[in-house]
């Protein structure tokens, strides 16, 4: 694991792990093109972009809001639950994911930042980082207050698992739809296709684009110290994580559209959540953001 500054010229190693980890990740994306010779139908689309929205907020909503930066509260079992939802989106176990965007806060647009645009350049950071040897393990001295959980540091060893599980029901789905439904055109290697690898496609880089796009296109409402920025159109795309300026100046906050007219889906559905106790303590920025705000504009 490397701990100094992040250097994108560093060669990767050739372990196993790292090699299986890049052949892995380029084969979803080579995967996508069998949509040439299964076709498709409108219920496999569907099932993409219904699983799209569901694994997005599961990142933003759980990965990034609650386990990043701890902005509202909920029940140990929910926790699990909510963690296991977001290990299906194939971008590792919470505590990984935890761990690396709270040193991203720490050294944002600094030279020991994982993924800046700034500093290291659009490809590196965008998806050059997630395939570097360098930050294959987590950071456990950022997240001890996850790995205190045994079921979450099981989850985190065994993380390729639910994913891997999710494609293969979205194999049998097809299956099961081909011959109880024939009308709606699907098959299993169609759904699989659809509902797995263009769905996962779709979420890297809708998620690794808050890593490089908001750090250089959109808007800056505060003075934060790094070049962060909100964006509208990528806020729609990853349900609210466009607000990337409002977030950096006030990362405590559960939501990242600060405004009435920020869309910011993900907030829409823990505030739904927290209707049933699922989810509660909703932090929110204080009187003195919004009184910066008005200074500035």
């Amino acid at each position: 694991m490397y701990h100094g500054d992040v250097d994108p010229s560093v060669k990767d190693d050739f372990s196993f792990m790292n090699i299986f980890k890049q052949g892995v990740f380029w084969a979803v994306h080579v995967a996508c093109l069998l949509a040439l010779w299964v076709g498709v139908s409108w219920v496999a689309v569907a099932v993409c972009l219904a699983l799209y929205v569901i694994r997005m907020f599961a990142i933003t909503g759980v990965y990034h809001r609650y386990f990043s930066h701890r902005s509202y509260d909920t029940s140990r079992a929910f926790q699990f639950v909510l963690a296991l939802l977001g290990t299906t989106a194939a971008q590792k176990g919470p505590i990984w994911w935890a761990s690396h965007h709270r040193h991203h806060h720490r050294h944002s647009d600094t030279p020991e930042d994982i993924h800046s645009p700034i500093v290291h350049g659009l490809y590196f950071s965008h998806v050059g980082w997630v395939l570097s040897s360098q930050f294959l393990e987590p950071r456990l001295d950022l997240v001890k207050d996850l790995t205190k959980y045994p079921e979450l540091r099981l989850l985190e060893k065994y993380n390729v698992v639910p994913p891997i599980l999710l494609a293969v029901a979205m194999f049998f789905l097809g299956v099961w739809l081909e011959h109880a439904y024939p009308s709606l055109g699907t098959n299993g290697m169609q759904m699989l296709t659809w509902g797995f690898f263009i769905s996962t496609v779709l979420l890297y880089h809708g998620t690794f684009c808050i890593n490089s796009l908001t750090h250089l296109i959109g808007k800056r409402r505060f003075p934060s110290t790094d070049s962060s920025r909100n964006h509208w159109l990528l806020a729609l795309i990853t349900l609210g994580e466009g607000w990337h300026n409002n977030h950096h100046y006030y990362p405590g906050s559960e939501r990242q559209g600060f405004y009435w007219w920020e869309i910011d889906i993900s907030h829409y559905i823990l505030t739904a959540l927290s209707w049933f106790g699922l989810v509660w303590n909703l932090r929110t920025p204080p009187e003195r953001v919004y009184a910066a705000a008005g200074k500035l504009s």
